[in-house]
């Protein structure tokens, strides 16, 4: 099993739960965070001062798979989420020793 972690702009984020759906995968959580990358933030005017935004908007979405699906979800969230431009984000895979879900104590792939 596998977690992939996608760091997106927050205006994509339909389209990538639109793709995953596609994909049946159904199961992800969505987190609002701060952050940058090469873009190293922007400058902004507000009344006529501008000042600088180092820590610009994304949104982390977490979406734990079986291992054969990791290409499909990676490739699916990387497609959905591309604008082309600067700040389109990163996708990280990471291991998943256990899953256990809570309510009927299913482990493993049956619990995803």
């Amino acid at each position: 099993m596998k977690l992939v972690v996608a760091i997106i702009k927050p205006s994509r984020i339909e389209d990538v739960r639109q793709a995953l759906n596609a994909l049946d995968v159904h199961g992800m959580t969505v987190t609002e965070v701060k952050g940058y990358g090469r873009q190293k933030g922007h400058s902004e005017i507000y009344r006529g001062t501008e000042y600088a935004v180092h820590f610009l908007p994304k949104l982390k979405v977490e979406i734990a798979v079986d291992t054969n699906q990791v290409e499909a979800v990676t490739n699916a969230v990387k497609d959905s989420a591309q604008t082309g431009r600067i700040g389109d984000g990163k996708i990280f895979v990471l291991d998943l020793d256990q899953v256990t879900r809570i309510r009927t104590g299913e482990t493993g792939a049956a619990a995803l």
